[in-house]
């Protein structure tokens, strides 16, 4: 696996793993992840593809011009595209995968698209409460209340307020506030949470873990939207995919 930085339309470096050979797959990481996340997943693709795994703008070793916008993060996945022959794939992780369609529907050059996990809101009352944690957020980070604004996402993630506290006390709370601000960028990766209608021409994977309450009907209502997608649950419960799981499902779709 070897290191590099890429610059994108707007100057701000971008830094990224590759490794493995084969066709190229970019992985596009979700809130709170630096990267690290989809790490395994590189490591499991890397015998069938060459993995791009990256460190999203203001999280890692990523720069962060402002102001933000979406539009700046699928420049920046257009300038890890360019660092590869030909359209790759995605794969994308939580709002990762939100980002990962918006490239798609861009135009950028993708081939097919995986996704995980994306937490669409199909009940109008837990948008309502996505809604209001946006504005919270906004006001929390506003006043550089980080800890808060993390805090905030665990509770809108359904963590109780023991939970919070300990993960509060824990080591790697720090590393959770430097990386609080980009929870505005995934909250506009998602806009108002609703499950995007534009048509894609690009094969896309919905996958979910095993009946998941939440993530399930938005996965169907994606799938449901785009005729060009498939829909795949895992046997295995979780918010973070077991990669020696889905890593051959994830060639499988690739490479047919």
């Amino acid at each position: 696996m070897t290191s590099f930085l890429v610059r994108s339309e707007d100057g701000t470096p971008i830094a990224f793993t590759r490794t493995g050979t084969g066709p190229p797959v970019v992985l596009v990481g979700g809130g709170l992840d630096d990267g690290a996340e989809n790490a395994p997943l590189a490591a499991a693709l890397s015998p069938w593809f060459t993995v791009v795994n990256y460190a999203r703008r203001g999280r890692g070793a990523s720069g962060d011009t402002k102001p933000y916008a979406v539009e700046r993060e699928l420049d920046d996945l257009a300038a890890l595209l360019a660092t590869v022959s030909g359209p790759a794939h995605l794969f994308g992780a939580s709002s990762g995968g939100a980002l990962a369609l918006r490239a798609a529907a861009a135009g950028l050059p993708v081939a097919r698209v995986a996704v995980y996990e994306v937490p669409y809101l199909v009940d109008p009352a837990v948008r309502a409460a996505w809604l209001s944690y946006v504005d919270e957020l906004e006001r929390l980070l506003s006043a550089d209340r980080r800890g808060d604004a993390v805090a905030a996402f665990m509770r809108l993630a359904g963590s109780g307020e023991a939970e919070i506290t300990a993960a509060r006390a824990a080591p790697v709370w720090p590393a959770l506030e430097a990386l609080a601000p980009t929870l505005a960028y995934d909250a506009a990766c998602l806009g108002d949470g609703r499950v995007p209608t534009t048509p894609l021409t690009q094969p896309v994977l919905v996958a979910t873990g095993a009946a998941d309450p939440f993530f399930t009907p938005a996965a169907d209502a994606l799938t449901e939207a785009l005729p060009s997608a498939t829909r795949l649950v895992l046997n295995h419960p979780g918010h973070v995919p077991d990669p020696t799981l889905l890593a051959p499902l994830l060639r499988d779709f690739y490479l047919s």
